[in-house]
């Protein structure tokens, strides 16, 4: 089972051999830290949007309803789809989607099993940087190769209003169009309000990575050494896995990495980039950082 922390899973009906999903694009207000809220922008009341989950053949009808302001559209970002369903409305036949109305995004799913994203891509640089995103995984039905399967969304916000080093109770805006990114986060949270991934002893552990930001983030993980087994939505094979501890994730990549927990404790997870280890340049730990913990054996 696919593990999102903090992110719930889309539901679909089917009809007629067709999955049918409902995406609504909309303000969302988001706590990332204990009485922090953030005024942005996501999907279903959701920041990341909510997980979409298909098997390679599915036959998918996505609608997305548009609650904003202004027009949006969903890009399927990294899937290869017909032309008119990619959803980049200045450029392609896509349409945009205008508020109060929706758009039936159909297409077959043709991409093997691997780990995508969905975003906006109209007035990216306002609705992407505010929060329109979601994981979008293409299951593997024959695989039980995996103890534990997670996903997790590299994102980052300005925040209005706060002084370099100050974090306080309230509900904020954002700035989209800031470089200066105070507050950094996994699935929408910012550590010490993000969720642990438990695991136990001797399980083999598959841990999927997003980003649709705006920075890369080097992901380091203490204790162990994993393999990065595929590189957006690409299976790499065995002979070519690297072995290592800290993988970057640049903007609009997708890496799947895997382990053997043969380390017990509690163990640091986190962007390796110092400022996005805190919350506006505050201590203790904060920000792009979660933790492993190994859990007691039944």
């Amino acid at each position: 089972m696919i593990i999102t922390p903090d992110v719930i899973l889309l539901p679909c009906t089917v009809k007629n051999g067709v999955k049918h999903f409902e995406l609504v694009a909309e303000p969302v207000r988001r706590e990332i830290l204990p009485g922090v809220f953030i005024n942005a922008l996501g999907y279903n009341g959701c920041l990341p949007g909510p997980t979409i989950l298909v098997y390679p053949g599915d036959c998918v009808n996505i609608r997305v309803v548009n609650r904003l302001s202004e027009g949006t559209s969903v890009h399927w970002h990294g899937l290869d789809i017909p032309n008119r369903m990619d959803g980049v409305p200045e450029i392609e036949p896509s349409p945009l989607i205008e508020p109060n109305h929706y758009f039936d995004y159909r297409f077959k799913v043709t991409n093997p099993p691997g780990t995508h994203m969905y975003h906006s891509h109209y007035d990216a640089v306002t609705q992407e940087m505010s929060g329109l995103s979601g994981g979008f995984i293409i299951v593997d039905p024959k695989s039980t190769q995996f103890d534990r399967d997670y996903f997790i969304m590299l994102h980052e916000f300005h925040l209005i209003g706060l002084e370099p080093g100050v974090v306080k109770k309230g509900i904020f805006d954002i700035n989209p169009r800031a470089h200066d990114f105070n507050f950094f986060t996994m699935n929408g949270r910012c550590f010490p309000f993000t969720t642990p991934l438990h695991v136990k002893q001797n399980e083999r552990v598959r841990i999927r990575l997003g980003n649709v930001g705006m920075s890369a983030h080097p992901i380091h993980l203490h204790g162990h050494q994993f393999r990065v087994r595929a590189a957006d939505g690409n299976t790499i094979p065995k002979q070519n896995r690297l072995k290592r501890n800290t993988i970057l994730v640049a903007p609009g990549e997708t890496y799947d990495i895997e382990f053997k927990t043969n380390n017990p404790g509690i163990w640091p997870f986190h962007c390796h980039i110092p400022h996005h280890m805190s919350n506006n340049l505050t201590k203790p730990a904060g920000g792009m950082f979660t933790t492993v913990v190994y859990q007691e054996e039944d």
